[in-house]
């Protein structure tokens, strides 16, 4: 089967060049005009992968992006924010909120295709069925589910696989080209501060003090490091 694509795009001509590149692709894209009642059809069309306009006719993007991370039926897919607004803080918002990736307008469609495969393919990747439990947390890399403490965590596609990679290395540090190339693959489209980004988003999942992690720490000028002795201990 096909995998789904959510086009949530109010221009017709662009959704139009975005459909058919995609169709041609392989894929089943689907156009949303972003206007009321979007997210009840995506929860309807249940896609693979949304790709999201910021400024729609009838709804602010970042705040449907909010609206979908909060469904249970459509909470984790990936979204790929496609947007002229293209300020720093806007693409930190973006990730802030949820989103997995963010292109700025306007942008080559053989690029979009290929961020498109490297989400889609990252959460296909079945080489390792296994599960991993370290401290109060059991990871089941088959299901693609993750409990702490026998709480399941709601996790969007990138921080599953985000805190998937700390929990199999853990007590080791890692700089943030490392975590790039491990977590987004060698055909990212990302920089340094969308692991700060993520990573930031990562703790307020997992940590009860966020701005004091426990198992996600800051190594100074380098990257992050899971601590193992942190995760083997009580939970505080």
């Amino acid at each position: 089967m096909p995998k789904k694509i959510a086009i949530v795009e109010d221009e017709a001509e662009l959704a139009s060049l975005l459909e058919y590149n995609l169709r041609r692709s392989g894929y089943e894209p689907k156009v949303f005009p972003g206007v009321k009642g979007t997210l009840k059809g995506l929860e309807q069309y249940k896609p693979d992968l949304v790709l999201l306009d910021v400024m729609l006719p009838e709804m602010d993007g970042f705040e449907l992006c909010r609206q979908i991370r909060q469904s249970t039926a459509v909470g984790r897919i990936p979204i790929l924010f496609l947007t002229a607004r293209a300020d720093e803080v806007d693409r930190v918002l973006g990730l802030e909120i949820g989103g997995d990736d963010y292109m700025t307008k306007p942008f080559s469609p053989r690029e979009l295709v290929a961020r498109v495969k490297a989400h889609l393919r990252r959460g296909d990747m079945d080489t390792d069925q296994g599960v991993v439990e370290i401290g109060p947390f059991r990871l089941d890399q088959g299901a693609r589910r993750v409990f702490q403490a026998e709480r399941e965590l709601e996790l969007t596609s990138t921080e599953f696989n985000l805190l998937e990679f700390f929990l199999t290395h853990p007590g080791r540090a890692h700089s943030r080209d490392q975590l790039l190339e491990s977590v987004w693959g060698a055909q990212r489209y990302v920089t340094p501060r969308t692991v700060d980004v993520h990573v930031r988003r990562l703790r307020e999942r997992i940590e009860k003090e966020p701005e004091n992690p426990r198992y996600i720490t800051t190594v100074r000028g380098f990257g992050y490091r899971f601590e193992e002795e942190a995760a083997s201990g009580p939970e505080q």
